[in-house]
């Protein structure tokens, strides 16, 4: 028997940068209870911050609550304690879905997640997976795990559902509760349960899907079909530079047609995009089939670092300045602008490529967290930026506000690439 939505307490597994916007919101209807791993990250957001910049710590410190909230009540209550969520009846899964070194999906975040879930399953509890993954994983992979530990049966005395999360990291106009959200659930009386539970968060409405894999499906292939059109630009952007033409150009006059999908070359990182299409290509090969399209689009995109490295020795080259030795500034280093978020940057490609070369290269992002960049990457940001024009060259790969005002311009002892295209185009000697 599912508990009534208003006496209901929600436990969220995960506060990263999905699972804490999803629990402030929550938080103003509804006790919860937000679990993370990561002591740190719990004593900073119960200190009333939140360093990924997702929510604003006066609403942060709005829905704090310093004891757990008991049901009928509301308020967050963040722990690193296991045993803290023994008393929820629905739990939101909103750990990451990353890829190994061989691009090959890791489901172990969501595996352990269901394990620590499982010890405190109860008759009745509702189990909802947001985190990216491909179709089945939820009740092939997920619901296994919280059968064996538990001792409950699936449909018969807990349920499932899965409502794949929809954040826009550094968006602060398209918030969770402002993207429509999908649902789905295990039965149908579970689906409609899930609806309405997401209903009263989602201002922008929900659509119910059929299944629990249709809901996973539909979630995989938003991220690979803006991967793969991100890749066709990214191509006639690499055609259009050897025939001399400006892609942004070509871009904006063909943008004039009605139903021209308008999308820009660039760099392809995150943790959505340019890891979600290989979810998908791994179940279509556990099924037999090679998918095409899908991988074409992810070499495409994973060369542009190295071909931005490599377009920028060449004008380097062709103003006769020295390539070993050279000194080489990056502007920006996370995966998309005005955001602190490092992770899956492809930035770092550039970087590697014009090391290679045996170059000197320095990186500066005032938005990146220097110790995280250090630690998941191996190189230290710059503190602060003095005499941009001692390099030989400048690479601005991240739109950052604080760039956009920067007074570069070219010249003969110096070539400046804007991988963004957010510089006067006189003041470049190339883009994308």
């Amino acid at each position: 028997m599912l508990k009534p939505l208003n006496e209901s307490k929600i436990g969220i597994i995960g506060l990263g940068y999905v699972g804490l916007p999803l629990a402030v919101e929550f938080a103003k209807k509804f006790p919860v209870i937000g679990f993370d791993i990561d002591q740190k990250r719990i004593n900073d957001l119960n200190n009333g911050h939140d360093f990924t910049l997702e929510v604003e710590d006066e609403l942060l410190q709005s829905v704090l609550v310093n004891s757990r909230p008991e049901i009928g009540s509301k308020g967050l209550f963040n722990t690193a304690v296991s045993e803290d969520l023994s008393d929820c009846n629905i739990y939101i899964v909103t750990v990451p879905t990353p890829t190994d070194r061989h691009n090959r999906p890791v489901l172990t975040p969501m595996i352990k997640a269901s394990e620590n879930i499982a010890k405190y399953l109860k008759k009745g509890d509702v189990v909802i997976y947001e985190s990216t993954v491909y179709p089945g994983v939820t009740e092939d992979d997920c619901v296994p795990v919280l059968e064996r530990i538990s001792g409950l049966k699936y449909n018969e005395d807990f349920f499932a559902g899965y409502s794949p999360e929809r954040i826009n990291p550094g968006d602060k106009e398209h918030t969770v509760a402002k993207i429509l959200k999908v649902t789905s659930g295990s039965t149908p009386e579970v689906a409609e349960y899930v609806d309405q539970l997401y209903k009263t968060v989602i201002i922008a409405g929900t659509h119910k899907a059929s299944s629990i894999k249709v809901a996973e499906a539909a979630k995989v292939i938003e991220n690979s079909q803006r991967d793969i059109n991100i890749a066709f630009v990214n191509e006639l952007s690499k055609i259009f530079n050897l025939l001399g033409i400006d892609t942004n150009e070509v871009l904006e006059a063909a943008g004039t047609k009605w139903n021209f999908l308008k999308f820009k070359p660039g760099l392809v990182g995150g943790h959505c995009i340019g890891v979600d299409p290989f979810y998908l290509a791994q179940k279509a090969q556990e099924v037999g089939y090679h998918p095409e399209i899908i991988l074409a689009g992810r070499r495409l995109n994973d060369s542009m670092g190295k071909h931005v490295a490599t377009e920028t020795i060449k004008h380097m080259m062709r103003k006769d300045l020295k390539v070993i030795d050279s000194k080489v500034l990056i502007l920006g280093f996370t995966f998309k602008e005005d955001c602190p978020d490092v992770r899956n940057t492809r930035v770092i490609d550039i970087y590697r490529e014009l090391r290679s070369f045996d170059m000197e290269v320095d990186v500066y992002d005032p938005w990146a967290n220097a110790f995280e960049v250090r630690h998941e990457y191996g190189l230290d940001l710059l503190p602060s930026l003095i005499e941009i024009n001692s390099y030989s060259a400048i690479i601005l790969a991240v739109a950052h506000k604080e760039f956009k005002d920067l007074k570069i311009e070219k010249s003969d002892q110096q070539v400046v690439f804007d991988v963004k295209g957010v510089l006067p185009k006189e003041n470049v000697d190339a883009r994308l």
